[in-house]
């Protein structure tokens, strides 16, 4: 295969940035220097049981909506602008504490999503690296996943590869209508790259991974829902496409160059009005 620029009209750095942070908080030293080498770091607990009981009835509540607006289970993407209790989530200070951890002091949201296997779903998140897909540079972007549900192999979990952060771009092609993908890029014969690792978790656990990682997650054929709500962070010396005066949410600390421009925390839960009118 070969190089594909999924956005040719954006000069971005795609490669690996280590975390350099000296004194840790919460992850420790050996965490941080096994993130740089692998890629990803997971099983953290963070949710109390009440509070992933909690965390599932709040996108059981979005799930009817996204159904009642004729949409389906993979629907929910970056409406933390217009949710309150996405917005809540991704300026967690525990979350943040983490990420802090990985990214520095001051961190910076514009994505999240939640990705909701049914059960019975046939759908793939192919391999993919998510640097791949996202209008920013350089790639900085650490993905914090939060298990929804209970999350094992058995109703399709993610699985990485672990220290392909460190391989560049890889090459990709994109996705055809008889693969019948969530996302539109595919990295064929991932294993000669590395070897896979499922990602299981109980509900309230989160992992986090590098934008550069490939990864991805099969159908999920068994009884049981498999959702995830991904949060996706960055230092404020990331650039999208815009010139300036880019919104998203300054979830910690500051952006001393203003170019990221926060956006206030919502009241209430309601559908991103544009993905309404595009219906």
């Amino acid at each position: 295969m070969a190089v594909i620029d999924a956005l040719p009209d954006m000069q971005r750095d795609l490669r690996f940035f280590p975390a350099a942070t000296a004194q840790p908080q919460k992850l420790t030293t050996e965490q941080i220097h096994y993130f740089n080498e692998n890629g990803y770091i997971f099983p953290i607990d963070l949710f109390s049981p009440e509070e992933a009981d909690a965390n599932r009835r709040y996108f059981d509540k979005l799930l009817k909506m996204t159904a009642d607006a004729g949409m389906d289970s993979y629907a929910v993407a970056s409406w933390h602008t217009h949710c309150v209790g996405i917005y809540d989530l991704v300026t967690d200070e525990r979350i943040l504490d983490y990420v802090e951890d990985i990214l520095g002091p001051n961190l910076v949201c514009r994505m999240t999503h939640y990705f909701a296997k049914t059960p019975g779903d046939v759908k793939s998140v192919y391999w993919h690296q998510d640097a791949s897909f996202w209008a920013l540079t350089p790639s900085k972007v650490l993905t914090v996943w939060i298990a929804i549900d209970d999350v094992d192999e058995e109703n399709g979990a993610m699985k990485l590869f672990p220290g392909t952060h460190l391989l560049g771009r890889i090459p990709f092609e994109w996705v055809t209508d008889e693969e019948d993908g969530v996302l539109n890029q595919h990295v064929h014969n991932p294993e000669q790259y590395a070897q896979p690792l499922s990602v299981e978790l109980k509900a309230g656990q989160i992992s986090l991974h590098t934008d550069m990682l490939l990864h991805g997650s099969q159908p999920n054929p068994s009884t049981r829902r498999r959702c995830g709500l991904t949060i996706r962070y960055f230092p404020p010396d990331v650039r999208g496409n815009e010139p300036d005066n880019a919104p998203a949410i300054i979830a910690r600390g500051t952006d001393p160059d203003g170019y990221w421009q926060h956006i206030p925390r919502p009241e209430g839960d309601a559908i991103p009005p544009h993905l309404l009118a595009a219906k």
